[in-house]
């Protein structure tokens, strides 16, 4: 059908009326219908109250309007003649009049395609719906569903009816039905399969958001004429846009785009994604328009090679991917090739209104991030905000992560990183819920999951109604997959369940009857798509592995493609180019955080890893699993985030604070705080300490107050199982003999409690030296710290013995010396 605009603006009625209607059954018997015409359709109902018409006949598919006599008159269409009657003559000559002149207002509007317009039609076919007995002709045309009784109707434009989707709601029912709700009706369909099942539901959900979506947007960008217009088949009225490239598009291509990935072109709606488009946004898609920006991309297409709104889509995924992903078609600038004049021509460049040659520059291979060494402002989005050159920064912004076209690259790009293991087999029964195309946010009962017969084959995983089936329900291609997820335990209604992402935006959710099967099954499908030289990354017990693109080093470089393995708290990488397989400690990070909503930062030690979102779906995967990974996960010790030298970083922070502001505060850990405050504070840090900032506002007392009730809710406490062996060490009388026992007990204690005990008496030692202003001297602190570290009542003394020595014997008993970093620095600090 054709394409209108959004139906929450209702089609004017141009005459409405009770009508007879003559049946096909037979030339005497007519029936009493309520018959409306509008310029596109004329619609015929069993009263005037339905909302929904008995038919629906598209008035450009109409060949005639005649009277026939006794009051009657005959609209003809290429396969049907539907004969009315009105109440009197004159009626009679009114609808004739009516319709004639729709007629006539056609022909002396531009020609409209054919009714079967492909360009029109998000998805069409047969579906079964309750209490219709033979199958329906369904059409999803924009933001409308359609009803005909088969496809030659469709064809012919005579349908059922037509459903407006801004009132529409689409939800999955059981096994292969689900239901299209209004508030006047419910449809009900069935499918053939639960994956043409899951295709209808989506391309319904897809037309509802469309109805609901807002043209203010898309009449701005069009009101330049070249954006009414696809920047790649000319399709009218595009209502998408690639906006790091700077073209506007239609559906159709726009969905070829996205199978790019976000690195090479970034897809926003125009009607939908309203939050994006800032006026700066608007304004650039303005300046750089499609006949601008096709003067870059499409200086050199060959007519053999062009493409038109009716080319089919393969023939699209060729042109786009070598338009963009390849450049071919470019206006190469002439300094392409040599890096060191690009970098200079562009930070020039931006601080200009030449939006033209800025984009020429990047797309030739700039570098955004480059750094112009005699400038102040020294990279060009820092050189752009000083110019006060808005449209450049959003441009600039725009392509901070974007890929530049490489015509090496051509069509064998997946196989750089794709090579499909066809001998690896494995098949069995699994649960499966319908795939999806965002995460799983919800628990899956039993219910959910239907049992299918699977097989993993030449490169493929099949799933079956069962293992008698010939045809398979649906499968999954392994160069499809990009992530393979390992759920916890009982998440769902299965105990063991993973999931499978896959290069089109959709997540498929499988369960197993039992632990070992569900792994066997991960591992077997991982093999088919991982690289041979990555294969190491199987040997680790993964949560979730797969394909990411990434940017490592201290600066944006170009991204790579790696494969990342997530085990525990552990991410290992292996590319291409390296031999080895590294590892980052997600709880050691530095930093943790995300620019743009699409670029995960990995800060450690001396290294940063960019994580881009090639893809929203499994990028929003892994972006979760990371941060769980890096969070705390339990009340012991090594489960919290921890520092480079194994200290947790709630720790570090209290100490470092304290340290700061509160070696000279009278009472310094005698003094208790704000209950309140100490609370949420330590609530805040166990949630996450590394992005927990505390200012000189932050009062010492609370702070100390924090670090003692942390130590005293320290699941197994800071000496573990060995607790009762340090206190027996009180009872040696010999000090030599209790540093000698206290060191062997220190080499037993689990490393991070070791290195966390190391960094607590260290400050305390520091805090002592000040006794003589805070009034806290060894004696004091071990009146406090022992029942908190040893979690007692404090009505035993042996806890503060030990806390007395280990701060009195410091230095001996944690053989630190002159050379010693952490001595050092107390020295110094006691020296100031």
């Amino acid at each position: 059908m054709d394409g209108g605009e959004s139906s929450t603006q209702q089609t004017p009625v141009i005459k409405a009326g009770w009508l007879d209607k003559n049946p096909p059954q037979g030339s005497y018997i007519f029936q009493r219908r309520w018959v409306k015409l509008e310029a596109e359709y004329l619609r015929y109902y069993d009263s005037d109250k339905d909302m929904y018409s008995k038919r629906i006949i598209k008035t450009s598919c109409i060949d005639n309007v005649a009277s026939t006599g006794d009051q009657k008159f005959e609209v003809a269409t290429s396969n049907r003649n539907f004969v009315f009657r009105a109440e009197s003559d004159s009626d009679r000559n009114d609808w004739i009049k009516a319709i004639q002149q729709v007629l006539e207002d056609r022909k002396s509007r531009p020609a409209s395609s054919s009714v079967y317009n492909p360009e029109n039609v998000d998805k069409c076919g047969l579906l079964e719906m309750k209490g219709w007995k033979p199958k329906m002709f369904v059409v999803v045309a924009t933001d409308k569903v359609f009803l005909y009784k088969n496809g030659e109707d469709f064809v012919s434009g005579v349908g059922i009816t037509s459903i407006d989707m801004n009132l529409g709601n689409v939800k999955e029912m059981d096994k292969r039905s689900f239901d299209l709700t209004t508030p006047y009706k419910t449809f009900s369909f069935v499918a053939d399969n639960e994956q043409e099942r899951s295709e209808w539901v989506e391309a319904m959900m897809q037309s509802v958001a469309g109805a609901l979506s807002n043209l203010e947007v898309a009449q701005k960008i069009w009101s330049e004429e070249s954006n009414r217009m696809c920047a790649d088949c000319g399709a009218p009225k595009p209502d998408w846009a690639s906006v790091n490239l700077c073209v506007v598009i239609c559906k159709k291509c726009a969905g070829e785009h996205r199978s790019l990935g976000p690195s090479i072109s970034k897809v926003r709606s125009l009607k939908m994604d309203h939050k994006i488009w800032t006026e700066e946004l608007i304004e650039l898609f303005l300046k750089l328009c499609n006949e601008v920006s096709n003067k870059f991309w499409a200086a050199n297409v060959p007519p053999s090679e062009a493409i038109d709104q009716w080319s089919s889509s393969p023939e699209r995924k060729t042109y786009i991917s070598a338009k963009y992903r390849e450049g071919k078609y470019r206006r190469y600038h002439q300094l392409f090739g040599n890096q060191v004049e690009l970098n200079k021509a562009l930070c020039v460049s931006v601080a200009t209104t030449d939006l033209t040659e800025t984009q020429a520059l990047v797309f030739c291979g700039a570098d955004i991030n480059c750094t112009c060494g005699e400038l102040f402002f020294s990279q060009p989005l820092e050189l752009a905000l000083q110019a006060g050159q808005k449209l450049q920064e959003e441009f600039l912004k725009q392509n901070r992560t974007s890929e530049i076209p490489r015509l090496d690259l051509g069509t064998n790009l997946e196989k750089q990183y794709y090579v499909m293991h066809h001998s690896i087999t494995h098949n069995g029964y699994l649960y499966k819920t319908s795939s999806m195309t965002r995460l799983v946010a919800d628990r899956k009962a039993k219910e959910e999951f239907s049992r299918r017969w699977c097989v993993l084959n030449d490169g493929t995983l099949s799933y079956y109604e069962n293992n008698h089936s010939s045809t398979p329900n649906g499968e999954i291609r392994m160069d499809e997959i990009v992530c393979v997820a390992v759920i916890p335990p009982d998440t769902h209604g299965y105990e063991s369940t993973f999931e499978i992402y896959t290069k089109s935006e959709r997540l498929y959710l499988f369960a197993a009857d039992t632990p070992e099967e569900a792994r066997e099954w991960v591992k077997s499908i991982t093999k088919c798509f991982l690289p041979l030289k990555a294969e190491e990354l199987l040997s680790y017990d993964f949560d979730r592995i797969g394909r990411l693109q990434f940017k490592g080093g201290r600066s944006l470089e170009r991204s790579r493609v790696g494969w990342f393995s997530l085990c525990k708290t552990y991410l290992y990488t292996y590319v291409e180019d390296n031999e080895t397989v590294e590892v980052i400690n997600l709880r050691k990070l530095v930093e943790l955080s995300t620019k743009d909503k699409d670029i995960l930062v990995l800060v450690e030690k001396g290294r940063i890893t960019y994580i881009l979102a090639e893809r929203k779906l499994d990028f929003t995967g892994w972006a979760a699993a990371i941060q769980k990974a890096s969070s705390t996960s339990g009340d012991t010790l090594s489960e919290q985030q921890l520092t480079d030298s194994d200290v947790p970083c709630i720790v570090e922070k209290c100490i470092d604070h304290i340290s700061s502001f509160g070696v000279g505060s009278e009472g310094i850990y005698r003094k208790s705080g704000q209950n309140s405050k100490i609370t949420s504070l330590l609530e805040a840090l166990k949630k996450d300490a590394r992005s927990v900032v505390l200012t000189e506002e932050e009062h010492v007392d609370n702070v100390s107050d924090t670090l003692k009730r942390f130590f005293r809710g320290i699941g197994e406490g800071v000496f573990a199982e060995h607790c009762m062996q340090w206190l027996h060490v009180t009872g040696i009388k010999d000090e030599s003999e209790r540093i000698l026992k206290y060191q062997e007990l220190l080499q037993i204690l689990p490393p991070v409690n070791r290195a966390t005990l190391k960094a607590l008496v260290r400050h305390l030692y520091c805090i002592q030296h000040f006794s003589d202003i805070n009034q806290m001297s060894i004696h004091n602190l071990a009146i406090v710290f022992g029942p908190t570290l040893f979690q007692t009542d404090g009505q035993n003394y042996k806890p503060g013995r030990v806390v007395e020595d280990l701060i009195s014997l410091y230095l001996p008993i944690f053989s630190v010396c002159t050379r010693d970093k952490g001595l050092k620095l107390v020295t110094m600090y006691l020296s100031h």
